[in-house]
């Protein structure tokens, strides 16, 4: 698994050579799975099945008890996840942010990961 990293903006990182990359690591596999939260459903057109159901399952009323169940399935599903070891996720309604933060063990090691969307 080989992942080039990205800055604090989500940007790819340039000019380190060889320290531009995530490679056979747990930090390779903890950027994929937060590439593949940002990815919303329907939104790549080589793959309309691929990303998070944010429309139907995340976002909106009525998703109290669908959300975080759509969220473990996007980890889990991730190329490197073993499983989820600690789970946690906060909905603020005032700035409607929905924060998710997870311990993830990969085939690689153990590796944490927190997002807001």
């Amino acid at each position: 698994m080989r992942y080039r990293t990205l800055d604090a903006n989500g940007d790819y990182t340039f000019g380190q050579n060889g320290a531009n990359f995530l490679v056979n690591s747990a930090a390779a596999v903890g950027q994929a799975v937060l590439t593949r939260l940002k990815l919303i459903a329907g939104e790549w057109f080589l793959d309309n099945t691929a990303g998070t159901p944010y429309n139907t399952d995340i976002l909106g009323a009525g998703t109290g008890s669908t959300r975080d169940l759509a969220v473990q399935a996007v980890i889990l599903e991730t190329q490197g996840v073993n499983e989820i070891l600690e789970y946690a996720s906060y909905l603020n309604p005032a700035t409607r942010l929905f924060t998710v933060a997870a311990t993830i063990d990969t085939i690689y090691g153990v590796t944490t990961i927190t997002t807001g969307i």
